[in-house]
């Protein structure tokens, strides 16, 4: 290989063998201005590797380096993805390692071929992640919980410290703007069942006992269950976007700086206005499939109202209307939480809030359910 020096300032790429080692010796400026000598360099060099491996670099010699001339140099270590692309750098100065440094961590080195392992151990360590996953998951949203009650602690003790406005237009937004799409979805809900049952029942003679069924399961599970999977869908989904939105533009990371409490400028408000408006809805939307199915038992199984309302008041206790309103609360708590959790995790792109949205989504709707059980064998255990 030419090592002759155009200039003093040149770059130079020498080969020397030290110890039965090949070291390629790098001098001058490695910098963009003799980029056409640098690629000359490094084909050349990059057809002796072919012929014999490279065991070192010595930059004792370069002068000045920049981000151009770091690239090449990285190009001779991950050679054709050789064994030895980690080999050592010998001589840097101080100050052009940090760049050199830089530009190593950010070249991305050839992945490795997949081999296929055994198909056990590979079902095994896929289950062993996704509990991983599931113990973060629960511990995010314990600590979410905790910071929820240590800023009503502090409300409580300083309750102008609340913002009011906030709760307002949150409970705005999730409430009563809810109500439409509430109330037709569980009118529509409660017709269904209501002809169903008809179509079934009439096969027995039965019609009659339709009412008991409708009535029963809107108070009970149906009319709260089909509100809180509803509001996690359209509620939660918009926390977990708003607060992922605001982490990425580093918003909240300002409330820190000004020495707010995000949890408590953010957080409590929205879960505030779910915890009050869920109830609300879940009352609303049962009276909307009530009406939907006595509409339908009138219309489909020719069952008067009266016939229908002296049915409905024999078939239902202020029980059944209880269980329901007392799961709602404890319903919009979880949506809540796991949306504003979701919302704080998601990281600097869109591809992170668009993963988290749909998390929330799916995470909200399955612990919705998940309580509903619970509280089932809660109220079977005490006769409720």
């Amino acid at each position: 290989m030419d090592s002759a020096l155009v200039s003093s300032s040149s770059p130079t790429l020498t080969f020397s063998r030290r110890e039965g080692r090949v070291v390629f010796v790098a001098a001058g400026n490695w910098t963009a201005a003799y980029a056409d000598a640098l690629e000359d360099l490094v084909e050349g060099a990059s057809a002796r590797i072919a012929e014999e491996p490279l065991s070192a670099l010595d930059l004792n010699a370069v002068a000045e380096l920049d981000t151009f001339g770091a690239v090449f140099l990285e190009r001779l270590r991950h050679q054709g993805g050789r064994p030895e692309k980690n080999i050592p750098v010998n001589g840097l100065a101080e100050r052009l390692r940090p760049l050199f440094e830089e530009v190593d961590s950010s070249i991305v080195a050839p992945q490795a071929v997949n081999v296929r392992g055994n198909a056990l151990v590979d079902y095994l360590s896929n289950v062993g992640r996704a509990i991983t996953g599931i113990w973060s998951d629960l511990v995010a949203l314990a600590a979410m919980l905790g910071a929820i009650c240590a800023s009503v602690w502090r409300i409580v003790l300083h309750p102008l410290r609340f913002r009011l406005t906030s709760a307002v237009h949150h409970l705005d937004r999730v409430g009563w703007q809810a109500v439409p799409i509430i109330l037709l979805i569980t009118f529509l809900i409660g017709g269904i069942i209501a002809q169903q049952g008809i179509f079934h029942f009439r096969k027995f003679g039965a019609d009659v006992y339709v009412v008991d069924m409708v009535g029963i399961l809107v108070l009970r599970e149906i009319g709260v269950l089909i509100v809180a999977i509803m509001v996690a869908g359209r509620s939660g989904s918009s926390y977990t976007a708003e607060l992922g939105s605001m982490k990425m533009r580093e918003e909240i990371d300002a409330l820190e700086t000004m020495g707010l409490d995000p949890v408590e400028v953010l957080v409590l408000p929205r879960v505030v206005a779910l915890v009050i408006a869920l109830p609300i809805l879940t009352f609303l939307g049962s009276m909307s499939a009530l009406y939907g199915a006595q509409l339908v038992a009138w219309l489909y199984g020719g069952m008067s109202p009266e016939i229908f309302l002296t049915r409905l008041k024999e078939a239902i206790s202020i029980t059944h209307f209880k269980v329901g309103m007392i799961k709602a609360p404890f319903m919009a708590l979880v949506i809540g939480i796991v949306a504003c959790a979701q919302g704080l995790q998601v990281k600097g792109s869109a591809e992170s809030l668009g993963l988290q949205t749909t998390a929330s989504v799916v995470k909200a709707i399955f612990l919705v359910i998940v309580l509903d059980g619970l509280f089932a064998i809660f109220f079977a255990s005490i006769d409720m």
